[in-house]
């Protein structure tokens, strides 16, 4: 049977956070698009929880080099070890409904995902390890930015698949922007994100399912210069199927890179009417 957790820094791992600084008002968080698993946390996953089904697949490269000066800052950690977009207190994001936890017992179809599931000294660990770095780092870039501009804007960026039961009915929208129910951000900020993908001709729903996880309303604090938005992305929007290999679709991706770019410079744009 795998042990514990193995203590202090796998010397075989990436740092748990990546971070590159542009001059731009616009920060893209990435927490779910890492891979990487420490040794011994991987050892403790069941099959199923293996496969990293429930990982925000290519959105990284999607989002790549679409606005000059955006800063990015990306977990290169797994969410199985602990979740960069859930709060360290663990409350629940949509209480009443079906949703994983800090640290997922299941995974997005409610199926177990650990052969030895992580005790609270794991999850403390964890905390220390991987959420902490990631939040650390993510809240000295909006610091900067909003110095540097007077105003940051927080864009989260995720996908999930467009059909899973146990968390939603029916198919899931191809724009899933959430604000916090408004609270996260100006009304001018969701405004742009909704104009942009209603042009686009595919299905948008602001605030539905998904209105913006921990990251989007820990941070987002408009009256004090700092606007998040989270997007959630269906991933038929760009991988060549929602099953694994979780392949991209080099023809999809091309096509949402060009809303997606032009949202991003929309909000980069508004800043100085935000600041104003």
């Amino acid at each position: 049977m795998p042990g514990p957790d193995p203590a202090g820094p796998d010397p075989a791992g990436p740092d748990p956070v990546e971070v590159t600084r542009g001059d731009g008002p616009v920060i893209l968080g990435l927490p779910h698009t890492g891979t990487w698993l420490p040794g011994g946390i991987a050892a403790r996953l069941n099959a199923r929880g293996r496969r990293l089904a429930d990982t925000d697949w290519h959105i990284h490269e999607l989002y790549a080099g679409l606005l000059a000066g955006a800063t990015t800052v990306r977990a290169t950690f797994h969410r199985y070890a602990i979740d960069a977009n859930r709060g360290p207190d663990d409350e629940s994001l949509y209480p009443g409904r079906n949703t994983t936890g800090l640290v997922p017992l299941t995974d997005f179809d409610g199926a177990p995902i650990w052969e030895v599931p992580p005790t609270a000294d794991d999850v403390a660990d964890r905390l220390a390890r991987f959420h902490a770095p990631y939040h650390a780092a993510l809240s000295a870039e909006i610091g900067r930015v909003r110095a540097r501009h007077g105003v940051a804007i927080l864009y989260d960026c995720h996908s999930i698949r467009s059909v899973i039961p146990y968390l939603f009915e029916g198919v899931l929208p191809d724009f899933n922007i959430g604000t916090a129910n408004g609270a996260a951000c100006d009304p001018r900020v969701a405004a742009a994100a909704a104009e942009i993908a209603a042009a686009t001709g595919r299905t948008w729903v602001v605030n539905g399912r998904f209105r913006g996880g921990w990251t989007t309303r820990h941070y987002g604090r408009p009256e004090a210069g700092v606007h998040a938005i989270q997007m959630e992305l269906a991933q038929a929007t760009h991988l060549a199927a929602e099953a694994p290999p979780f392949a991209l679709d080099p023809a999809r991706a091309e096509a949402m890179r060009a809303p997606l770019g032009a949202l991003l410079a929309r909000l980069a744009a508004l800043a100085p009417e935000l600041r104003a």
